[in-house]
């Protein structure tokens, strides 16, 4: 007869303040288990008392979750108005924007209400700027429900929707009044989409913090067995070293190599391809391939040595991300990455500010051309 375990004792919740001093709109990130259960007296406490909350999310987690977070905001005397968007990308769209501004319209909506997004990165995206145009700002909070949300992509302020040029080129600046961060979401995750926000963990580990980025691959067994306890403090690590960042630099202003361009790290050649793909990759899988291209750019810049990209490679592999960057640096594939990085949103005079790293923790910034940049990639193999 198996004996049942004893129930583990669940770890107090963290807070993290992100601070945007030159807007004094500061938030709290608050990590643990259950703290969704906190979402609606934080947002009175936050907000006064709004009558209404738009609950958007997407055709994936809203059956997952969103009946749960309606009925504890409904307990609490809110009015909960549920906003479904498709799930997938293709939702970072200006006409699903448009409709989901639409729909806050028809509901009534005014500066008193708030908006609160549950999923995703692409909810999050869509939701805020969504909050950010009507009416010329409401409230947000972001609850995101995928480990990369939870580490990346809710925590900044950073809202957008996609053009046809490329990914994320209309956005803003749109803070939220609190990000609550449950690691318990991840528990409807299969395991490609949990190895995506391990990427984005691995770049604050390997930007800031060596320790982290051991950790992390030390504990990979624990994020792909759900070990909610284990992984938490380690989800809290990783958001206060994105937190730091920002906190220096909440609108992304400070000179090259100072300020929160660093979190690009990854991202230029990963964008590319992630583009390139036509979303195919997710974009956790894009972005180790594109910290694989920065370490050899690194490499072919004689700013590192061959660790560098032998250290990053083990560690994809460990924590089960892609790593064959060269399968999309030639032919169509190629092509399409180069015509994606043209049209980059960091080049400015021709350029793209790409961001290298001499080794783990010691992060700077360089300047080349797009065909520059492929060429030293490709070089470097």
């Amino acid at each position: 007869m198996n004996q049942r375990r004893p129930a583990r004792k669940r770890t107090k919740p963290v807070a993290i303040d992100v601070f945007v001093p030159a807007d004094a709109k500061s938030y709290p990130v608050v990590v643990g288990r259950g703290v969704i259960g906190r979402l609606g007296d934080e947002l009175r406490r936050r907000h006064g008392a709004p009558e209404r909350v738009a609950l958007v999310s997407d055709s994936n987690v809203f059956p997952l979750h969103g009946e749960a977070v309606a009925e504890q905001l409904k307990e609490q005397g809110l009015r909960v108005v549920p906003i479904v968007v498709d799930a997938g990308e293709q939702a970072k769209q200006v006409p699903v924007l448009l409709d989901v501004i639409d729909q806050l319209l028809r509901a009534g909506f005014g500066r008193r209400d708030a908006v609160i997004a549950l999923g995703g990165g692409v909810v999050g995206d869509l939701a805020g700027l969504a909050a950010a145009l009507f009416m010329r700002g409401i409230p947000v909070v972001q609850c995101p429900t995928s480990l990369l949300a939870q580490v990346d992509a809710s925590v900044g302020g950073k809202v957008a929707v996609d053009l046809a040029a490329g990914k994320n080129l209309l956005g803003a600046f749109h803070f939220p009044l609190a990000v609550f961060v449950d690691p318990e979401f991840l528990a409807t995750l299969d395991d490609r989409q949990l190895a995506s926000g391990l990427a984005e963990m691995l770049k604050h580990g390997a930007l800031f913090s060596p320790e982290h980025f051991r950790q992390l691959v030390d504990a990979a067994d624990a994020f792909f067995n759900r070990d909610y306890d284990a992984i938490a403090p380690l989800i809290a690590a990783s958001v206060s070293l994105k937190a730091a960042c920002v906190n220096r630099d909440p609108f992304e202003q400070s000179d090259a190599g100072k300020g929160r361009v660093l979190l690009n790290f990854g991202h230029t050649v990963g964008h590319a391809i992630e583009s390139a793909s036509n979303y195919a990759l997710a974009h956790g899988e894009a972005v180790a391939l594109g910290m694989r291209a920065a370490a050899r750019v690194a490499r072919a810049k004689n700013m590192a040595g061959p660790e560098l990209e032998a250290t990053i490679v083990a560690a994809l592999e460990r924590l089960r991300l892609p790593t064959d960057v060269d399968a999309w640096l030639s032919g169509e594939r190629g092509a399409a990455v180069e015509r994606a990085l043209a049209h980059d949103k960091k080049r400015g005079g021709g350029q793209v500010s790409f961001v290298v790293l001499a080794a783990l923790g010691e992060p700077s910034v360089i300047s080349l051309n797009p065909r520059e940049l492929l060429a030293l990639v490709r070089g470097a193999g």
